[in-house]
């Protein structure tokens, strides 16, 4: 719950865009910053070893997939963590292109908004782009502009683009440091992929030396009711990029690499307060707290949320599709369902009478609505959430 300068209370299924995944204010969150800020803030890991960067890493070594040696590098965003990650790509493997999605967004800073594709407005004023980044469509099993065989899924139907189309006209494999790619889109749409998407990308690197770097900014810890939203694939990736909810509401971000893809020598990657004591104590509490129980609650309570808009969807016309893993929900608006034009207009009306009527929620894509509670809701504040959005629709419509 929030409260605004005038005293209005709202309820927040925004969650500060993912971040806050245990409410604002947890008290165990609130109390360990405030002991580990009394007890020492700041000295630089780049400079200095301390064991808060050590647990953590440690940690995570053991909670992301793969049962090989692991790297991890601390920074303050998703954006930095994919910039080291973009870097240890290019230094590893010695190639210099990537593909990425339509769709995507994985940050604003020079080198990441060369992958990024959500809106044009994002990089409209800035000139040309860092990277050389080829953009392929993502497996979106509801817009997908590509023709495909009799039987043939939309993954497996984006790795033939990349393997016939691509690889020859556009990005040679051998030329091709890495695939980026989100488990979920965030900024798109909260786009699900079909389930062949994700094991095909990781043919493809596997059979050309292509490195698979996931982007687990908005999806990961615990969000999909798994820690990881690639866990519902069945994938191991090469390197994982990790922010957001993972300094319990605090600038952390993470690159967590396969060992030999970041021995890269001293000096050539750092950051002076990425992985502060502050943000690895609260980041430290956030596990513990997402394995007592909450990452149950939010796959038990996605399904009972999306069950109740899948009832909306058949109420209203203008709800098209209902998609999600866990509190990752997207709610898909168009003028027609069998043209699916979208309807951004209808959905920005949407947002705004939500929040007229005491309920956070924030667009996604052309024309969704993405849910991102957090992951310690009740179905109270679920049902209020969708009743409020079944009033919002019906009146945005008049």
């Amino acid at each position: 719950m929030i409260e605004d300068v005038d005293g209005n209370i709202f309820l927040d299924f925004n969650a500060g865009v993912a971040v806050c995944a245990l409410g604002h204010g947890h008290p165990e969150i609130a109390e360990v910053i405030s002991k580990q800020a009394r007890e020492f803030v700041h000295i630089s890991g780049t400079d200095y070893y301390y064991p808060h960067q050590t647990e953590l890493a440690e940690k995570l070594v053991q909670v992301t997939p793969g049962d090989f040696a692991k790297k991890v590098h601390y920074c303050n965003s998703g954006a930095e963590a994919m910039e080291a990650a973009l870097k240890a790509a290019i230094y590893s493997t010695g190639r210099q292109k990537f593909i990425a999605f339509r769709g995507a967004f994985h940050g604003r800073t020079f080198g990441t908004l060369s992958l990024t594709a959500s809106r044009a407005a994002q990089r409209r004023g800035f000139g040309p782009q860092a990277l050389d980044v080829t953009h392929v469509p993502y497996a979106n099993p509801i817009r997908f502009p590509l023709e495909r065989r009799e039987g043939e899924g939309v993954g497996r139907r984006v790795a033939r683009y990349i393997e016939q189309t691509i690889f020859k006209t556009t990005v040679a494999p051998e030329d091709c440091a890495a695939i980026v790619v989100e488990p979920v889109q965030g900024e798109g749409g909260y786009v699900v992929p079909d389930g062949d998407f994700l094991p095909e990308l990781r043919r493809i690197c596997d059979e050309h030396g292509i490195v698979l770097i996931v982007d687990e900014v908005q999806s990961g810890m615990g969000r999909t009711g798994k820690l990881w939203a690639v866990e519902h694939f069945g994938v191991v990736p090469d390197i994982m990029c990790m922010a957001k909810a993972i300094g319990g509401g605090l600038p952390l971000g993470v690159t967590l690499a396969r060992e030999d893809l970041m021995r890269w020598h001293v000096g050539a990657h750092a950051s002076t307060f990425g992985g502060n004591p502050v943000a690895i104590a609260a980041a430290m509490k956030t596990f513990e707290i997402l394995e007592r129980g909450v990452m149950k609650n939010a796959a038990e309570m996605g399904v009972y949320m999306m069950d109740r808009l899948r009832e909306l969807k058949d109420k209203h016309r203008s709800i098209v599709d209902v998609r999600g893993l866990g509190l990752m929900i997207g709610v898909e608006f168009a003028r027609d369902p069998k043209t699916l034009e979208p309807w951004s207009e209808l959905r920005d009306k949407i947002v705004v009478e939500c929040f007229n009527r005491g309920l956070v929620i924030q667009g996604a894509g052309e024309s969704s609505i993405r849910f991102s509670p957090p992951l310690i809701i009740g179905r109270e504040q679920a049902d209020f959430a969708i009743d409020t959005l079944d009033a919002a629709v019906e009146t945005s419509l008049k």
